[in-house]
Protein backbone atom coordinates (compact mmCIF):
# COMPACT_ATOMS: atom_id res chain seq x y z
CA UNK A 1 0.00 0.00 0.00
CA UNK A 2 1.22 3.40 -0.73
CA UNK A 3 2.43 5.45 2.02
CA UNK A 4 1.25 9.08 2.49
CA UNK A 5 1.54 11.45 5.36
CA UNK A 6 -0.05 14.39 4.07
CA UNK A 7 -3.30 13.71 5.56
CA UNK A 8 -1.41 13.17 9.21
CA UNK A 9 -2.71 15.71 12.25
CA UNK A 10 0.35 17.42 13.52
CA UNK A 11 0.48 20.89 15.51
CA UNK A 12 1.11 23.42 12.90
CA UNK A 13 3.00 25.55 15.24
CA UNK A 14 5.58 22.93 16.28
CA UNK A 15 8.79 23.68 14.49
CA UNK A 16 9.67 19.50 15.11
CA UNK A 17 6.23 18.70 13.95
CA UNK A 18 7.15 17.24 10.83
CA UNK A 19 9.62 15.06 11.87
CA UNK A 20 6.81 12.79 13.54
CA UNK A 21 5.69 12.23 10.01
CA UNK A 22 7.15 9.03 9.16
CA UNK A 23 8.84 8.97 5.55
CA UNK A 24 9.93 12.77 6.39
CA UNK A 25 11.41 11.59 9.41
CA UNK A 26 13.10 8.96 7.71
CA UNK A 27 14.64 11.09 5.10
CA UNK A 28 15.70 13.75 7.13
CA UNK A 29 17.91 11.82 8.90
CA UNK A 30 19.37 10.03 5.99
CA UNK A 31 20.09 13.49 4.55
CA UNK A 32 21.73 14.23 7.48
CA UNK A 33 24.20 11.44 7.29
CA UNK A 34 24.40 12.47 3.25
CA UNK A 35 25.02 16.06 4.50
CA UNK A 36 27.91 15.25 6.89
CA UNK A 37 29.64 13.18 4.14
CA UNK A 38 29.13 16.68 1.89
CA UNK A 39 31.22 18.48 4.22
CA UNK A 40 33.80 16.46 4.95
CA UNK A 41 34.64 15.80 1.48
CA UNK A 42 34.67 19.67 0.95
CA UNK A 43 37.18 19.69 3.86
CA UNK A 44 39.42 16.96 1.95
CA UNK A 45 39.11 18.36 -1.47
CA UNK A 46 40.30 22.60 -0.55
CA UNK A 47 43.10 20.92 2.16
CA UNK A 48 44.10 18.60 -0.62
CA UNK A 49 44.28 21.48 -3.14
CA UNK A 50 45.92 23.21 -0.27
CA UNK A 51 48.84 20.69 -0.34
CA UNK A 52 48.82 20.17 -4.06
CA UNK A 53 49.44 23.34 -4.87
CA UNK A 54 49.20 26.08 -2.42
CA UNK A 55 47.90 28.89 -4.50
CA UNK A 56 45.01 31.15 -3.94
CA UNK A 57 43.46 30.75 -6.77
CA UNK A 58 43.66 27.50 -6.88
CA UNK A 59 42.38 26.49 -3.49
CA UNK A 60 39.17 29.36 -4.24
CA UNK A 61 37.96 27.26 -7.41
CA UNK A 62 37.78 23.83 -5.36
CA UNK A 63 34.12 24.97 -4.21
CA UNK A 64 33.34 26.58 -7.66
CA UNK A 65 33.67 23.33 -8.89
CA UNK A 66 31.35 21.54 -6.77
CA UNK A 67 28.49 25.00 -7.14
CA UNK A 68 29.03 24.71 -10.45
CA UNK A 69 27.10 21.97 -11.36
CA UNK A 70 24.21 23.51 -9.43
CA UNK A 71 24.40 26.79 -11.57
CA UNK A 72 25.28 25.00 -14.80
CA UNK A 73 22.46 22.22 -14.20
CA UNK A 74 19.85 23.11 -11.86
CA UNK A 75 17.22 24.14 -14.21
CA UNK A 76 16.98 20.86 -16.85
CA UNK A 77 17.28 18.98 -13.48
CA UNK A 78 14.25 21.13 -11.86
CA UNK A 79 12.61 20.26 -15.28
CA UNK A 80 13.41 16.42 -14.74
CA UNK A 81 11.97 16.65 -10.96
CA UNK A 82 8.58 18.18 -12.07
CA UNK A 83 8.10 15.57 -15.36
CA UNK A 84 9.25 12.80 -13.70
CA UNK A 85 8.62 10.18 -10.62
CA UNK A 86 11.08 12.26 -7.87
CA UNK A 87 12.14 9.47 -6.08
CA UNK A 88 13.31 7.29 -9.18
CA UNK A 89 15.19 11.38 -10.31
CA UNK A 90 17.41 11.16 -6.86
CA UNK A 91 18.25 7.58 -7.09
CA UNK A 92 20.05 8.26 -10.00
CA UNK A 93 21.42 11.57 -9.15
CA UNK A 94 22.69 9.69 -5.60
CA UNK A 95 24.00 6.80 -7.77
CA UNK A 96 25.96 9.84 -9.98
CA UNK A 97 27.57 11.32 -6.71
CA UNK A 98 28.53 7.94 -5.20
CA UNK A 99 29.96 7.05 -8.54
CA UNK A 100 31.81 10.18 -8.03
CA UNK A 101 33.06 9.73 -4.92
CA UNK A 102 34.69 6.30 -5.23
CA UNK A 103 36.33 7.10 -8.35
CA UNK A 104 38.09 9.82 -6.39
CA UNK A 105 38.81 8.29 -3.37
CA UNK A 106 40.52 5.26 -5.68
CA UNK A 107 42.97 7.80 -7.71
CA UNK A 108 43.95 9.49 -4.16
CA UNK A 109 44.64 5.62 -2.77
CA UNK A 110 46.64 4.80 -6.09
CA UNK A 111 48.29 8.27 -5.78
CA UNK A 112 47.53 9.87 -9.04
CA UNK A 113 45.63 12.55 -7.38
CA UNK A 114 45.77 16.00 -9.48
CA UNK A 115 44.66 19.47 -9.71
CA UNK A 116 42.86 18.76 -12.44
CA UNK A 117 41.59 15.40 -11.24
CA UNK A 118 40.26 17.01 -8.22
CA UNK A 119 38.08 19.72 -9.55
CA UNK A 120 37.08 17.40 -12.42
CA UNK A 121 35.58 14.57 -9.37
CA UNK A 122 34.61 17.53 -7.54
CA UNK A 123 32.49 18.59 -10.24
CA UNK A 124 31.13 14.98 -11.06
CA UNK A 125 29.81 14.56 -7.17
CA UNK A 126 28.34 18.29 -7.15
CA UNK A 127 26.38 16.85 -10.94
CA UNK A 128 24.64 14.17 -8.52
CA UNK A 129 23.98 16.37 -6.23
CA UNK A 130 22.75 19.19 -8.75
CA UNK A 131 20.20 16.44 -10.29
CA UNK A 132 19.24 15.38 -6.56
CA UNK A 133 18.31 19.05 -5.02
CA UNK A 134 15.02 19.60 -7.16
CA UNK A 135 13.65 16.26 -7.01
CA UNK A 136 14.49 16.22 -3.02
CA UNK A 137 13.25 19.56 -2.26
CA UNK A 138 10.29 19.56 -4.26
CA UNK A 139 8.93 16.36 -3.06
CA UNK A 140 9.06 17.59 0.75
CA UNK A 141 4.80 18.75 -0.28
CA UNK A 142 4.63 15.10 -0.84
CA UNK A 143 5.44 13.62 2.34
CA UNK A 144 4.11 16.45 4.94
CA UNK A 145 0.55 18.51 4.70
CA UNK A 146 1.19 22.60 3.34
CA UNK A 147 0.50 23.77 6.87
CA UNK A 148 3.76 22.37 8.18
CA UNK A 149 5.71 22.76 5.00
CA UNK A 150 7.68 26.29 6.01
CA UNK A 151 8.57 23.78 9.23
CA UNK A 152 10.06 20.84 6.75
CA UNK A 153 11.76 23.75 4.73
CA UNK A 154 13.05 25.38 7.89
CA UNK A 155 14.25 21.25 9.25
CA UNK A 156 15.98 20.48 5.83
CA UNK A 157 18.13 23.70 6.48
CA UNK A 158 18.56 22.67 9.72
CA UNK A 159 20.07 19.26 8.53
CA UNK A 160 22.91 20.57 6.66
CA UNK A 161 24.06 23.06 8.67
CA UNK A 162 23.73 20.40 11.78
CA UNK A 163 26.24 19.27 9.24
CA UNK A 164 28.16 21.88 8.63
CA UNK A 165 28.68 22.67 12.83
CA UNK A 166 30.14 19.45 13.28
CA UNK A 167 31.08 17.73 10.07
CA UNK A 168 33.91 20.34 8.96
CA UNK A 169 35.71 19.72 12.63
CA UNK A 170 35.18 15.75 12.03
CA UNK A 171 36.66 16.19 8.46
CA UNK A 172 39.42 18.39 9.67
CA UNK A 173 40.45 15.51 12.53
CA UNK A 174 40.37 13.21 9.72
CA UNK A 175 42.33 14.63 7.52
CA UNK A 176 45.25 15.36 10.20
CA UNK A 177 45.04 11.98 11.00
CA UNK A 178 43.90 9.50 8.14
CA UNK A 179 44.71 12.06 5.40
CA UNK A 180 42.75 13.13 2.61
CA UNK A 181 42.05 9.74 1.54
CA UNK A 182 39.30 9.34 4.30
CA UNK A 183 37.33 12.33 3.73
CA UNK A 184 36.64 11.19 0.27
CA UNK A 185 35.82 7.63 1.79
CA UNK A 186 33.92 8.74 4.36
CA UNK A 187 31.39 10.99 1.54
CA UNK A 188 31.48 7.94 -0.47
CA UNK A 189 29.76 5.23 2.56
CA UNK A 190 27.60 8.39 3.52
CA UNK A 191 25.62 8.26 0.34
CA UNK A 192 24.41 4.88 1.37
CA UNK A 193 21.38 5.60 4.31
CA UNK A 194 19.67 7.97 1.18
CA UNK A 195 19.57 5.96 -1.16
CA UNK A 196 18.17 2.86 0.82
CA UNK A 197 15.44 5.64 2.64
CA UNK A 198 14.41 6.36 -1.05
CA UNK A 199 14.30 3.06 -2.75
CA UNK A 200 11.86 1.63 -0.12
CA UNK A 201 9.84 5.19 -0.30
CA UNK A 202 6.46 3.99 -1.55
CA UNK A 203 5.87 7.04 -3.02
CA UNK A 204 2.15 7.66 -4.37
CA UNK A 205 2.37 9.05 -8.03
CA UNK A 206 0.98 12.30 -9.13
CA UNK A 207 -1.50 11.50 -12.34
CA UNK A 208 -1.80 13.26 -15.12
CA UNK A 209 -3.84 12.05 -18.40
CA UNK A 210 -1.16 14.38 -20.34
CA UNK A 211 2.23 12.87 -21.45
CA UNK A 212 5.07 14.84 -19.48
CA UNK A 213 7.02 17.80 -21.40
CA UNK A 214 9.77 17.12 -23.40
CA UNK A 215 12.80 18.71 -21.83
CA UNK A 216 13.64 21.44 -23.37
CA UNK A 217 9.74 22.62 -23.45
CA UNK A 218 10.06 21.69 -19.31
CA UNK A 219 13.05 24.04 -19.19
CA UNK A 220 11.91 26.98 -21.23
CA UNK A 221 8.12 26.82 -19.59
CA UNK A 222 10.32 26.91 -16.33
CA UNK A 223 11.87 29.60 -17.24
CA UNK A 224 9.49 31.49 -18.36
CA UNK A 225 7.32 31.05 -15.00
CA UNK A 226 9.85 32.66 -13.26
CA UNK A 227 10.29 35.28 -15.29
CA UNK A 228 6.69 36.65 -15.75
CA UNK A 229 6.21 35.52 -11.62
CA UNK A 230 7.37 38.91 -9.60
CA UNK A 231 8.18 37.06 -6.17
CA UNK A 232 10.19 34.91 -7.80
CA UNK A 233 11.98 36.72 -10.03
CA UNK A 234 12.59 38.95 -7.29
CA UNK A 235 13.86 36.42 -4.79
CA UNK A 236 16.57 34.73 -7.61
CA UNK A 237 18.02 38.34 -8.55
CA UNK A 238 18.30 39.05 -4.83
CA UNK A 239 19.75 35.41 -3.91
CA UNK A 240 21.93 35.87 -7.02
CA UNK A 241 23.66 39.89 -6.03
CA UNK A 242 23.83 38.54 -2.69
CA UNK A 243 25.61 35.01 -3.03
CA UNK A 244 28.20 36.62 -5.32
CA UNK A 245 28.99 39.30 -2.87
CA UNK A 246 28.98 37.28 -0.05
CA UNK A 247 30.54 34.31 -0.76
CA UNK A 248 34.26 35.28 -0.16
CA UNK A 249 34.10 33.35 3.25
CA UNK A 250 33.19 29.72 1.77
CA UNK A 251 36.06 30.17 -1.15
CA UNK A 252 38.93 31.73 0.99
CA UNK A 253 38.05 29.68 4.87
CA UNK A 254 41.05 27.21 4.01
CA UNK A 255 43.18 30.13 3.50
CA UNK A 256 41.80 31.93 6.43
CA UNK A 257 43.26 29.26 8.68
CA UNK A 258 46.45 28.43 7.22
CA UNK A 259 47.65 32.48 6.48
CA UNK A 260 45.95 34.57 8.69
CA UNK A 261 45.00 32.13 11.45
CA UNK A 262 48.66 29.62 11.16
CA UNK A 263 46.37 26.77 11.90
CA UNK A 264 46.15 23.38 9.99
CA UNK A 265 43.20 20.89 8.38
CA UNK A 266 41.66 20.80 11.59
CA UNK A 267 41.45 24.21 12.68
CA UNK A 268 39.99 24.67 9.10
CA UNK A 269 37.06 22.24 10.18
CA UNK A 270 36.31 24.32 13.46
CA UNK A 271 35.71 27.24 11.48
CA UNK A 272 33.71 25.91 9.16
CA UNK A 273 31.78 24.30 12.20
CA UNK A 274 31.83 27.98 13.59
CA UNK A 275 29.74 28.95 10.58
CA UNK A 276 27.25 25.60 11.18
CA UNK A 277 26.82 26.77 14.41
CA UNK A 278 25.32 29.71 13.75
CA UNK A 279 23.71 28.28 10.92
CA UNK A 280 21.63 26.20 13.06
CA UNK A 281 21.02 28.85 15.64
CA UNK A 282 19.54 31.61 12.55
CA UNK A 283 17.60 28.45 10.89
CA UNK A 284 16.10 28.34 14.92
CA UNK A 285 15.45 32.54 14.67
CA UNK A 286 13.23 32.51 11.89
CA UNK A 287 9.95 32.00 12.64
CA UNK A 288 11.05 34.20 15.76
CA UNK A 289 11.45 37.22 13.82
CA UNK A 290 9.46 36.50 10.94
CA UNK A 291 6.62 37.28 14.10
CA UNK A 292 8.69 40.79 14.49
CA UNK A 293 9.45 42.08 11.43
CA UNK A 294 8.92 42.27 7.97
CA UNK A 295 11.08 39.63 5.66
CA UNK A 296 12.89 43.39 3.49
CA UNK A 297 13.96 44.43 6.93
CA UNK A 298 14.96 41.49 8.43
CA UNK A 299 17.03 40.80 5.07
CA UNK A 300 18.36 44.23 6.04
CA UNK A 301 19.55 43.40 9.59
CA UNK A 302 20.99 40.55 8.67
CA UNK A 303 23.17 42.01 5.66
CA UNK A 304 24.47 44.62 7.69
CA UNK A 305 25.63 42.21 10.43
CA UNK A 306 27.05 39.35 8.09
CA UNK A 307 29.08 42.43 6.12
CA UNK A 308 30.25 43.73 9.60
CA UNK A 309 31.71 40.03 10.65
CA UNK A 310 33.10 39.15 7.35
CA UNK A 311 34.93 42.39 7.45
CA UNK A 312 36.61 42.00 10.84
CA UNK A 313 37.08 38.47 10.24
CA UNK A 314 39.71 40.22 7.56
CA UNK A 315 41.71 41.99 10.28
CA UNK A 316 41.52 38.94 13.17
CA UNK A 317 44.46 37.51 13.81
CA UNK A 318 43.27 35.58 17.20
CA UNK A 319 41.06 32.14 16.55
CA UNK A 320 38.09 32.46 19.20
CA UNK A 321 37.65 35.82 17.86
CA UNK A 322 37.44 34.58 14.16
CA UNK A 323 35.24 31.73 15.45
CA UNK A 324 33.19 33.91 17.02
CA UNK A 325 32.55 36.06 14.09
CA UNK A 326 31.70 32.83 12.03
CA UNK A 327 28.76 32.05 14.63
CA UNK A 328 27.05 35.32 13.91
CA UNK A 329 27.79 35.66 10.65
CA UNK A 330 26.68 32.06 9.96
CA UNK A 331 23.45 32.61 11.86
CA UNK A 332 23.08 35.66 10.03
CA UNK A 333 23.64 34.27 6.16
CA UNK A 334 21.59 31.10 7.26
CA UNK A 335 18.70 33.76 8.09
CA UNK A 336 18.66 35.52 4.23
CA UNK A 337 19.05 31.98 2.66
CA UNK A 338 16.31 30.04 4.56
CA UNK A 339 14.18 33.41 3.92
CA UNK A 340 14.26 33.27 0.13
CA UNK A 341 13.83 29.56 -0.01
CA UNK A 342 10.87 29.12 1.51
CA UNK A 343 9.50 31.92 -0.35
CA UNK A 344 10.47 30.49 -3.50
CA UNK A 345 8.79 27.05 -2.86
CA UNK A 346 6.02 28.92 -0.78
CA UNK A 347 4.94 31.06 -3.77
CA UNK A 348 5.13 27.68 -6.39
CA UNK A 349 2.19 26.20 -8.04
CA UNK A 350 2.66 22.12 -7.37
CA UNK A 351 3.45 21.79 -11.01
CA UNK A 352 6.50 24.36 -11.23
CA UNK A 353 7.74 23.64 -7.84
CA UNK A 354 10.89 21.75 -8.98
CA UNK A 355 11.98 24.23 -11.81
CA UNK A 356 11.36 27.06 -9.03
CA UNK A 357 13.42 25.48 -6.96
CA UNK A 358 16.40 24.95 -9.52
CA UNK A 359 15.89 29.18 -10.64
CA UNK A 360 16.73 29.25 -6.78
CA UNK A 361 19.80 27.37 -6.72
CA UNK A 362 21.17 28.27 -9.86
CA UNK A 363 20.40 31.85 -8.18
CA UNK A 364 23.06 30.81 -5.31
CA UNK A 365 25.57 28.89 -6.95
CA UNK A 366 26.04 31.21 -9.72
CA UNK A 367 26.65 33.59 -7.14
CA UNK A 368 28.94 31.10 -5.25
CA UNK A 369 31.02 30.45 -8.41
CA UNK A 370 30.99 33.66 -9.65
CA UNK A 371 32.03 34.88 -6.69
CA UNK A 372 34.26 32.57 -5.36
CA UNK A 373 36.38 32.74 -8.63
CA UNK A 374 36.34 37.04 -8.77
CA UNK A 375 37.01 37.15 -4.69
CA UNK A 376 40.11 34.32 -5.25
CA UNK A 377 41.80 36.82 -7.95
CA UNK A 378 40.79 39.72 -5.79
CA UNK A 379 42.81 37.57 -2.94
CA UNK A 380 45.58 36.85 -4.80
CA UNK A 381 46.40 39.97 -6.04
CA UNK A 382 45.48 42.24 -2.52
CA UNK A 383 45.70 39.71 0.01
CA UNK A 384 43.14 38.02 1.83
CA UNK A 385 42.54 40.62 4.60
CA UNK A 386 41.62 43.32 1.83
CA UNK A 387 39.20 40.62 0.23
CA UNK A 388 37.31 40.15 3.34
CA UNK A 389 36.81 43.59 4.11
CA UNK A 390 35.63 44.29 0.47
CA UNK A 391 33.17 41.20 0.62
CA UNK A 392 31.65 42.83 4.06
CA UNK A 393 31.27 46.15 2.27
CA UNK A 394 30.58 45.32 -0.68
CA UNK A 395 27.47 43.32 1.38
CA UNK A 396 26.41 46.17 3.46
CA UNK A 397 25.56 48.62 0.63
CA UNK A 398 23.98 46.17 -1.62
CA UNK A 399 21.22 47.12 1.20
CA UNK A 400 20.16 49.96 -1.01
CA UNK A 401 19.25 47.19 -3.32
CA UNK A 402 16.30 46.53 -1.34
CA UNK A 403 14.70 49.35 -2.73
CA UNK A 404 14.04 47.99 -6.47
CA UNK A 405 14.36 44.44 -5.14
CA UNK A 406 12.35 44.12 -2.09
CA UNK A 407 11.07 40.45 -0.85
CA UNK A 408 7.94 40.04 -1.43
CA UNK A 409 5.18 38.93 0.89
CA UNK A 410 5.25 35.38 0.83
CA UNK A 411 1.39 34.18 -0.36
CA UNK A 412 1.01 29.89 -0.99
CA UNK A 413 -0.28 28.76 -4.29
CA UNK A 414 -3.29 26.73 -4.01
CA UNK A 415 -4.98 24.75 -7.21
CA UNK A 416 -7.69 26.14 -8.69
CA UNK A 417 -9.52 23.08 -7.48
CA UNK A 418 -12.11 23.37 -10.78
CA UNK A 419 -12.59 20.84 -13.79
CA UNK A 420 -12.21 23.00 -16.62
CA UNK A 421 -14.78 22.41 -19.34
CA UNK A 422 -14.25 20.44 -22.18
CA UNK A 423 -13.15 22.26 -25.68
CA UNK A 424 -15.24 22.07 -28.65
CA UNK A 425 -13.22 19.86 -30.66
CA UNK A 426 -14.74 18.97 -34.15
CA UNK A 427 -10.97 18.67 -35.88
CA UNK A 428 -8.84 15.80 -36.30
CA UNK A 429 -6.12 16.56 -34.21
CA UNK A 430 -3.11 15.23 -31.93
CA UNK A 431 -1.62 15.98 -28.95
CA UNK A 432 1.34 17.52 -31.08
CA UNK A 433 -1.07 19.81 -33.47
CA UNK A 434 -0.31 23.29 -33.00
CA UNK A 435 0.03 26.09 -32.80
CA UNK A 436 -2.94 26.39 -31.61
CA UNK A 437 -4.21 30.20 -30.85
CA UNK A 438 -7.31 31.12 -27.81
CA UNK A 439 -9.10 34.10 -28.50
CA UNK A 440 -11.48 34.97 -26.13
CA UNK A 441 -14.56 38.05 -26.51
CA UNK A 442 -15.84 40.61 -23.74
CA UNK A 443 -18.16 43.09 -24.07
CA UNK A 444 -17.45 45.65 -21.32
CA UNK A 445 -19.50 48.78 -20.89
CA UNK A 446 -17.18 52.15 -21.89
CA UNK A 447 -17.30 53.59 -18.68
CA UNK A 448 -15.55 50.00 -17.37
CA UNK A 449 -12.48 50.01 -19.75
CA UNK A 450 -10.14 51.31 -17.84
CA UNK A 451 -10.98 48.50 -14.75
CA UNK A 452 -10.94 46.21 -17.75
CA UNK A 453 -7.72 47.23 -18.86
CA UNK A 454 -5.73 47.03 -15.56
CA UNK A 455 -7.23 43.69 -14.43
CA UNK A 456 -6.55 42.47 -18.14
CA UNK A 457 -2.84 43.58 -17.76
CA UNK A 458 -2.79 40.99 -14.33
CA UNK A 459 -4.03 38.71 -16.70
CA UNK A 460 -1.22 39.20 -19.67
CA UNK A 461 1.75 38.00 -16.86
CA UNK A 462 -0.90 35.18 -15.77
CA UNK A 463 -0.84 33.73 -19.05
CA UNK A 464 2.76 33.93 -20.03
CA UNK A 465 3.74 32.55 -16.57
CA UNK A 466 1.50 28.94 -17.28
CA UNK A 467 2.60 28.48 -20.95
CA UNK A 468 1.12 30.95 -23.68
CA UNK A 469 2.99 33.03 -26.15
CA UNK A 470 1.85 36.23 -28.20
CA UNK A 471 -0.85 37.56 -25.60
CA UNK A 472 -2.42 41.00 -26.66
CA UNK A 473 -5.67 42.58 -26.23
CA UNK A 474 -7.63 44.59 -28.88
CA UNK A 475 -10.04 46.89 -28.75
CA UNK A 476 -12.93 46.85 -31.73
CA UNK A 477 -12.56 50.11 -33.37
CA UNK A 478 -15.97 50.14 -34.89
CA UNK A 479 -17.95 48.64 -31.87
CA UNK A 480 -15.84 49.58 -28.72
CA UNK A 481 -17.61 47.88 -26.40
CA UNK A 482 -16.26 44.57 -27.77
CA UNK A 483 -12.98 43.57 -26.40
CA UNK A 484 -11.03 40.68 -27.74
CA UNK A 485 -7.79 38.85 -25.67
CA UNK A 486 -5.24 36.41 -27.83
CA UNK A 487 -2.74 34.13 -26.92
CA UNK A 488 -0.84 31.27 -28.84
CA UNK A 489 0.71 27.67 -27.60
CA UNK A 490 2.72 25.76 -29.82
CA UNK A 491 0.49 22.65 -29.25
CA UNK A 492 -2.76 21.42 -28.14
CA UNK A 493 -1.04 19.74 -25.24
CA UNK A 494 0.68 22.79 -24.54
CA UNK A 495 -2.86 24.39 -24.70
CA UNK A 496 -4.50 21.89 -22.23
CA UNK A 497 -0.98 21.67 -20.17
CA UNK A 498 -1.62 25.61 -20.03
CA UNK A 499 -5.18 25.61 -18.82
CA UNK A 500 -4.80 23.47 -15.39
CA UNK A 501 -2.18 25.03 -14.73
CA UNK A 502 -3.73 28.26 -13.51
CA UNK A 503 -3.83 28.74 -9.37
CA UNK A 504 -7.08 29.82 -7.39
CA UNK A 505 -5.16 33.53 -7.81
CA UNK A 506 -4.82 33.55 -11.19
CA UNK A 507 -8.85 32.33 -11.39
CA UNK A 508 -9.60 35.07 -8.81
CA UNK A 509 -7.81 37.50 -11.33
CA UNK A 510 -9.33 36.41 -14.07
CA UNK A 511 -12.94 36.43 -12.08
CA UNK A 512 -12.21 40.34 -11.36
CA UNK A 513 -11.62 40.93 -15.35
CA UNK A 514 -14.69 38.43 -16.17
CA UNK A 515 -17.46 40.44 -13.50
CA UNK A 516 -16.64 43.36 -16.13
CA UNK A 517 -18.26 41.32 -18.95
CA UNK A 518 -22.16 42.48 -19.47
CA UNK A 519 -24.57 41.54 -22.42
CA UNK A 520 -26.80 38.64 -23.01
CA UNK A 521 -24.58 36.49 -24.50
CA UNK A 522 -21.69 34.71 -22.52
CA UNK A 523 -17.87 35.45 -22.89
CA UNK A 524 -17.05 33.79 -26.10
CA UNK A 525 -14.20 31.30 -26.89
CA UNK A 526 -12.29 30.14 -29.89
CA UNK A 527 -10.00 27.99 -30.33
CA UNK A 528 -8.25 28.27 -33.94
CA UNK A 529 -5.43 25.86 -35.20
CA UNK A 530 -2.65 27.33 -36.85
CA UNK A 531 -1.25 26.06 -40.36
CA UNK A 532 -4.37 23.29 -40.29
CA UNK A 533 -3.05 21.37 -43.48
CA UNK A 534 -3.26 18.33 -41.58
CA UNK A 535 -6.56 18.51 -40.65
CA UNK A 536 -8.04 18.93 -44.28
CA UNK A 537 -9.64 15.75 -45.80
CA UNK A 538 -7.94 14.54 -48.92
CA UNK A 539 -10.59 12.70 -50.21
CA UNK A 540 -14.11 12.58 -51.07
CA UNK A 541 -14.32 9.03 -49.73
CA UNK A 542 -12.57 10.23 -46.00
CA UNK A 543 -15.00 12.23 -44.29
CA UNK A 544 -13.50 15.28 -42.22
CA UNK A 545 -14.01 14.77 -38.74
CA UNK A 546 -12.58 15.23 -35.46
CA UNK A 547 -11.80 13.67 -32.36
CA UNK A 548 -13.41 14.82 -29.43
CA UNK A 549 -10.71 15.33 -26.62
CA UNK A 550 -12.68 13.72 -23.62
CA UNK A 551 -11.88 16.61 -20.50
CA UNK A 552 -13.85 17.05 -17.14
CA UNK A 553 -17.19 19.43 -17.40
CA UNK A 554 -17.60 22.82 -15.82
CA UNK A 555 -16.66 26.41 -16.90
CA UNK A 556 -13.10 27.87 -18.37
CA UNK A 557 -10.91 28.76 -21.18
Amino acid sequence: MAEDNREVTVEPAGMFAPLRLGIFGRIWTASLFSNFGTLIQGVGAAWAMTELTGRVDMVALVPSASFAPMMLLSLPAGAIADSYDRRKVALVALTISLVGALTLSIITLMGFLTPALLLLFCFIVGTGMALLSPAWQASVGEQVPPRVLPQAIALNSISFNIARSFGPAIGGVLVAIFGVLSAFIFNALAYLPMMTVMYLWRRTPEKSRLPPEGLGRAVISGARYAIHSPPIRTVALRTLLVGTLGSATQALMPLIAHDLLKGDATLFGVLLGCTGVGAVAGAMSIAWLRRRMTDERTLTLCLLIVGICFACIGISREVVLTGLLLVISGAGWMVVMAMCNISIQVSSPRWVTGRALAVFSTSICAGVTIGGWAWGKIAAAYGIEAAMIACGSSLIVSIIFGFVLRMPEMEEQHDHGLALSEPDVNLDITGRSGPVTLTVSYRIPPDKARAFYTAMLEMEAIRHRTGAYGWSLARDIGDPELWIERYQTPTWHDYLRQRERLTAADMAAWDRARALHKGPEPIKFNRLLERPYGSVRWSEDVPDRGIIVPLPQTQGS
